[in-house]
């Protein structure tokens, strides 16, 4: 089975702090492609989309940079500030640069925002507006109480695709399911909208997580998204506080079970990014 990874990440703390990282944390160290891309071959992986990881505009023109370089990196999901009056501008701008074709979608840190209707903001409206029109999706990273506000943007901007990271983030380690679940199916409700089936070992227990324990968040979305509008993404290296690269292919694999594997690991990610 050919894989693409739809979502994963790389930092140099050479170059900047990743201040979302906890001082003890495994994940305090730099992560390259060149510690990827082994992982990734070994599972069958062929292509990847790398996603932001910071809220500075020095870090997007980076990753475009790299995946010129890089023959695993197919787009880049990056970012801008969506309020600056001249943003269409700076997505024109971002595309002529070195690597510029490979940008392919933009995400802001949404779950960091205390009003959780940032993204009904009128100047937040108008840089999604400018998204769409660059030809671009937008990558919802969200926390479960910030889902009703992803239903009413998707709903109201009809001609941008979100794509929703990590399910939302939903409460796996509690097991509690709503009211997660019904705001998942709301958004689901929406076609301009997509899941990725990423960042879920992380929402468990770290040290003692089981595929059930995942089970009931996977169908949830398998079944309120289907096959055509879900995506496979590691997470790497997020994911290792829980899981190897490999471990989180695997366990993907077999919650998607009967569903048409081809459109979750590969064709979904191929057609929304455009890759």
């Amino acid at each position: 089975m050919t894989v693409v990874d739809a979502h994963h990440h790389v930092w140099d703390l050479s170059v900047r702090d990743q201040g979302w990282i906890a001082s003890d944390s495994s994940l305090r160290r730099t992560f390259t492609m060149a510690d990827l891309a082994p992982q990734a071959r070994a599972a069958g992986v062929d292509r990847t989309v790398l996603v932001q990881t910071v809220t500075v505009p020095e870090e997007t023109p980076e990753f475009l940079a790299l995946a010129a370089r890089h023959e695993l990196i197919a787009g880049v999901v990056g970012w801008t500030d969506l309020t600056r009056p001249d943003v269409a501008d700076e997505l024109a701008r971002l595309r002529e640069l070195p690597g510029g074709s490979y940008l392919k979608g933009i995400r802001h840190q949404v779950q960091g925002e205390p009003d959780p209707e940032w993204l009904l903001r009128a100047d937040v409206r108008r840089g999604l507006t400018a998204v769409a029109d660059a030809g671009l999706v937008y990558d919802l990273v969200v926390l479960p109480h910030q889902l009703r506000a992803c239903v009413k943007a998707a709903d109201s901007l009809p001609h941008l695709t979100f794509v929703l990271d990590h399910l939302g983030k939903p409460p796996v380690a509690s097991g509690v399911l709503e009211p997660w679940a019904s705001a998942v199916r709301a958004l689901a409700a929406l076609p301009n909208t997509v899941c990725k089936l990423s960042g879920m070992v992380t929402e468990a227990d770290l040290a003692a997580w089981t595929i059930d324990d995942l089970r009931p968040y996977t169908d949830t979305v398998l079944d309120a998204f289907g096959p055509d509008r879900l995506m496979f993404g590691s997470d790497w290296p997020v994911c290792t506080l829980a899981a190897t690269y490999g471990e989180v292919l695997d366990v993907a694999c077999e919650l998607a079970g009967a569903y048409d594997s081809g459109r979750i690991f590969e064709g979904t990610a191929v057609r929304v990014y455009d890759l």
